[in-house]
């Protein structure tokens, strides 16, 4: 390997299994890795994969210019509850805004209605005396000795994280500042989290929450960080670390550090990042993207080119389905669907004598039943085994052989037997059940957002995904599904194809038909001063701003991002220009517009994202020399719903070239996952490596 920093490394940790990829720049060439996660530290995991990359490659990581991490940490420590015991500081009468919540119920019926627990609770939120109003004007200058009591309890209660919220600070943050410095002072050794930095936006219960959720992870996401600094240190890694966000785009590690509530779904936003760039190179726009891994499985629409990001983003959910039986966390994140169905979702019988699977899952520790590290209870995994769909000596590249016959009894003792099925019958009904609940969960994520899933393309991926894009899509009556190379570790892939990107909001509430145009565009200058001051200095590229707004008509709750002209064309920006981008924008959405109503602006938002000077580009792959069959490792018994054990050809994916056509049912394996072509397929392998499965109507 070269030492000429040509190299860039992303890393991203899954519940099951931790992806490497690595990119040559100079040559285009792209090397993967997957190992084991290791819960208990997923740092040891990093290295583990590393350490493995490493072997018979003279310094390695002298070569590597930058590595881009993604990781579960933020997301996990929220439904786990183990972050770090936190404090709360907030205005005088606003004590109890984490429990009094927006005031919603998610579910009117329900007279037994549940929420999560505040992350901080009642004994360690305290108040202080000051008072801001909603247009920034200090009524009650704060009272610095009041803190000095809460220091002392908190000091007593081993408090190592304080999130401070004070009323309006999102108008002026003067008083938060204030307060911070004073713990900068008298305890430095505090992690302290501000409002009007985490999120300088009104709604009160939105902001304490977020806030509250950033100080509780931040000692814990700050110590992994430093450990993997550290640890890369060690193995001559003398480049940038950089993380990926939740929205997309990545950051330094220094802003990540400061505002970990940003990287909550990392790891989702790389695939779909990565979903995006190969189907651009085949002229795709709408897709359904679809990653399922050992553990969970998520699905986010694109629709002409774009990904829906929404700031209305909950963690924790008592109730998957119901909006606001979660924490809130409104921070920037991919508007996409997880659910506990992966390849380790555990198989069980309901109540009713019904197979279920999931969401408890097997996860690396102890695993399938047929990894052979002490699972016993019957997984996804299994059954795809017992269905043939899995080569057991060939389970990643054959490093990682399983055992077929602990899958067999693993079925048979927990479904088959009980419910006096055949184990043929009970492993498919197993990956049955998972493809439906997926399908499932998919129709209702397309139906809220007017989607129609026949008109979009599937791009499959994940160690898993690829095994069950035909069933799924399928039953979502899709006709066409893209399986990229690299597809068992997209996720990292995607963390190395998205550019640095940072984005500043702030809240600036006026009815449009009344605003000051001057100094909203004043505004939004500040806030891309404020966004370029955190991009790396010296960064080769172009930096490209976007302004956006969110605006609604007045008296509703939500609102409606709209683009805003950019700093040069601001001067020949009216209201009735905003107003019109609104209404195109607004009957998009919701198909009228009301022109008696007026339109109010809330938020102001800008995103800048550094440009390189040439990205990276897929390799183009030769035409195929000779045919599809020379790709042939052989054949196996698969199952095929309707049809029984049939036999089925299995392909080389790395022998497959441009030209080559196989009809289904085929099996295409390569070292991170296998592609099962059902008999209504028809796959293709474009220039650049893409396997393209047509299904028949």
């Amino acid at each position: 390997m070269s030492t000429l920093n040509t190299r860039r490394l992303g890393c991203d940790i899954g519940g099951t299994f931790t992806d490497f990829v690595v990119l040559d720049d100079a040559t285009g060439t792209m090397r993967l890795e997957k190992v084991l996660t290791t819960p208990d530290d997923p740092s040891t995991g990093i290295f583990n994969g590393i350490d493995r990359l490493a072997s018979g490659a003279s310094e390695p990581m002298l070569g590597v210019a930058t590595v881009v991490h993604g990781t579960t940490l933020v997301i996990n420590a929220l439904i786990e509850r183990k972050g770090s015991p936190t404090a709360l500081i907030t205005t005088d009468g606003f004590r109890d805004i984490l429990e009094m919540r927006s005031e919603l119920r998610y579910d009117v019926y329900d007279l037994q209605i549940e929420y999560p627990p505040p992350l901080v609770p009642r004994h360690l939120r305290f108040e202080v005396p000051e008072r801001i109003t909603a247009d920034g004007t200090v009524l009650r200058p704060l009272d610095e000795q009041a803190l000095r009591p809460i220091l002392a309890r908190m000091r007593e209660a081993k408090i190592e994280t304080v999130a401070v919220v004070l009323l309006h600070a999102y108008a002026n943050p003067a008083h938060e500042r204030q307060v911070a410095a004073w713990f900068e002072k008298h305890a430095p050794e505090l992690n302290v989290s501000i409002s009007s930095d985490v999120l300088p936006r009104i709604k009160e219960y939105e902001r304490t929450s977020t806030t509250a959720a950033n100080a509780y992870v931040k000692p814990k996401v700050r110590t992994y960080l430093d450990r993997l600094d550290a640890g890369l240190s060690k193995r001559d890694f003398g480049g940038r670390l950089y993380i990926m966000q939740s929205s997309g785009g990545v950051i330094e590690v220094a802003n990540a550090k400061a505002l970990p509530v940003r990287i909550i779904e990392s790891g989702p936003a790389g695939g779909v990042a990565a979903s995006q760039w190969w189907a651009r190179h085949g002229n795709i726009d709408d897709l359904l993207c679809f990653d399922m891994g050992g553990t969970t499985a998520k699905l986010c629409a694109v629709t002409k080119g774009e990904a829906l990001v929404t700031d209305e983003y909950e963690a924790a959910r008592l109730h998957h389905f119901k909006r606001g039986s979660g924490l809130s966390v409104n921070v920037p994140v991919l508007d996409l669907l997880e659910i506990g169905t992966g390849g380790g979702s555990v198989a069980r019988i309901d109540r009713l004598g019904l197979v279920k699977v999931g969401p408890e899952s097997a996860g690396a520790k102890p695993g399938p039943a047929c990894y052979g590290r002490g699972g016993e209870s019957p997984t996804v995994t299994d059954a795809d085994l017992v269905l043939g769909y899995l080569d057991p000596a060939f389970f990643l590249g054959g490093t990682m052989p399983l055992d077929k016959e602990a899958s067999r009894v693993a079925i048979e003792t927990h479904i088959a037997g009980p419910l006096g099925l055949s184990l043929e019958e009970a492993a498919a009904g197993i990956h049955d059940v998972a493809n439906e609940d997926m399908a499932a969960a998919a129709r209702l994520h397309l139906a809220e957002r007017g989607q129609n899933a026949a008109a979009l393309t599937m791009v499959a991926y994940g160690g898993a995904g690829p095994v069950h894009a035909y069933g799924l899509a399928t039953k979502l009556g899709i006709h066409r599904i893209l399986v990229p190379p690299a597809a068992g570790v997209m996720s990292a892939l995607g963390m190395l194809v998205s550019n640095i990107a940072v984005d500043q909001t702030r809240t600036f509430k006026t009815m449009l038909s009344r605003a000051d145009l001057t100094a909203l565009g004043n505004a939004l200058a500040d806030l891309e001063n404020e966004a370029m001051s955190l991009l790396p200095e010296q960064r080769a590229g172009q930096v490209v701003t976007r302004r956006l707004g969110e605006l609604r008509y007045a008296g509703q709750g939500y609102n409606v991002a709209v683009p805003l002209p950019s700093a040069d064309e601001w001067a020949q920006t009216s209201a009735a220009s905003l107003a019109s981008a609104f209404e195109k924008v607004y009957e998009q959405i919701y198909g009228r517009v009301y022109t008696d109503v007026e339109i109010e602006l809330i938020n102001l938002k800008v995103i800048a994202e550094v440009m390189p000077e040439k990205a990276f580009e897929p390799t183009r792959l030769p035409p195929a020399s000779e045919p599809a069959d020379a790709a042939r490792r052989g054949e196996r018994q698969v199952f095929a719903a309707g049809a029984g054990f049939v036999s089925c050809p299995v392909y080389d994916r790395y022998r497959l070239r441009p030209g080559h056509v196989i009809k289904g049912p085929a099996i295409i394996e390569e070292r991170e996952t296998s592609v099962v072509a059902g008999p209504k397929a028809t796959v293709e392998i474009d220039s650049v490596g893409v396997l393209v499965l047509s299904l028949e109507a």
